[in-house]
């Protein structure tokens, strides 16, 4: 998905660049414009969603860890009074 909202900015500052120097009308500009706008935003959120999903990762991961010792301690405890 990160290549594609590349892809599209790419495409959203092309076409503002064509309709900046043909002189286009200006909804021409606008619309280029917003496309770009909206293709930018697109790229920034998948980008802070793939961070976001970074972070559940390593969190979930902690937390299988964690329950991981405890399951070692409980049977070292058990062990040792055995």
């Amino acid at each position: 998905m990160f290549i594609w909202c590349a892809v599209l900015f790419a495409l959203g500052i092309a076409a503002f660049v064509d309709s900046v120097f043909n002189m286009g009308e200006i909804f021409r500009t606008v619309n280029s414009a917003m496309f770009m706008l909206i293709s930018l935003a697109l790229l920034v959120r998948t980008t802070s969603k793939k961070k976001e999903r970074k972070i559940e990762h390593y969190e979930e991961r902690i937390f299988h860890m964690e329950r991981e010792i405890s399951m070692l301690k409980d049977h070292r405890k058990q062990m040792s009074e055995f």
